[in-house]
C-alpha cells in the first residue's frame, strides 16, 4: 500500500483516524524543530463482520508497532515501539527536519487480515508544557493555585494592616490638627490681652506725664 502523507499544521493538538487492512503500514510526515516534543495517543479497533462495526480487541489479539524515522538522515529510525491496542508514545526531536511517523497493526487469529481503525491524537510543543501523563502539570497547577491563595491571604493581611495604620494616622493627624488650632487660639488670646495691657499702660504713662 502506498504511503499516505498528512501534514499536521496545528502545533497544539491534531486528532484524526484512518483505516488499515491487515498488517499494512501507514505513515505520516511532520516537520519538527530540534527539541520539540511529540506526544501521540492512539486507539486501535478491529472490524467485527458479525456486528458490522469496529470494536475494541483484546491485547493478546491486537497490537500496534509505532516507528519514528528521520527522513532527513537517510530514514534513520529513532523510535520503535510495540504497544497494546490503546496507549501513547512520546518523542523529542534530536535534530530539526522532516520526520516520518508510521503505524502498523499486529493481528493474530481471525484478526490477521481484518480491517482496523486507528484513532490518533497528536500534541506537539515544548517538553516543559507537554507531559505524557499530565501529572507534573497538574501538580504544578495545584502548587500555583496554593501559592496564589497564599499571596491573596498575604495581600489581605497587608490591606488590614494598612487600614489600621491609616486609621491610627488619621486619628493622630486629627488630634494634632486640633491641638494646633487650640494653641493658635490661645496664642491669639494672649497676644490680644498683651496688646490691651500695653495700650492701657502706655495711656496711663502718658496721662502721668501730662502728654495726653
Amino acid at each position: 500500500m502506498k504511503l499516505q502523507i498528512l501534514f499536521l499544521y496545528l502545533s497544539v493538538a491534531n486528532a484524526f483516524y484512518f483505516y488499515i487492512l491487515g498488517g499494512d503500514r501507514k505513515c505520516f510526515y511532520k516537520e519538527l524543530s530540534q527539541g520539540t516534543l511529540l506526544l501521540g495517543k492512539y486507539n486501535v479497533e478491529a472490524f467485527d463482520p458479525q456486528l458490522n462495526q469496529f470494536k475494541q480487541a483484546a491485547s493478546n489479539e491486537l497490537g500496534i508497532i509505532i516507528d519514528v524515522e528521520e527522513v532527513f538522515d537517510d530514514n534513520h529510525r529513532v523510535v520503535h515501539q510495540k504497544g497494546s491496542p490503546t496507549g501513547e508514545f512520546t518523542f523529542t526531536a534530536i535534530d530539526s527536519g522532516e520526520h516520518r511517523i508510521c503505524f502498523q497493526p499486529q493481528s493474530q487469529g481471525w484478526l490477521a487480515k481484518t480491517k482496523t481503525k486507528v484513532t490518533v491524537d497528536f500534541e506537539i510543543g515544548d517538553p516543559e508544557t507537554l507531559d505524557s501523563k499530565k501529572t507534573e502539570h497538574v501538580q504544578s497547577l495545584t502548587g500555583k493555585v496554593k501559592a496564589l491563595n497564599k499571596k491573596i491571604l498575604d495581600i489581605r493581611r497587608e490591606q488590614e494592616l494598612t487600614r489600621e495604620r491609616e486609621s491610627k494616622f488619621r486619628d493622630q493627624s486629627e488630634s494634632t490638627n486640633s491641638k494646633v488650632v487650640n494653641w493658635s487660639i490661645i496664642q491669639l488670646v494672649v497676644l490680644g490681652a498683651t496688646c490691651i495691657w500695653q495700650l492701657k499702660h502706655l495711656r496711663s504713662f502718658f496721662v502721668k506725664q501730662k502728654i495726653v
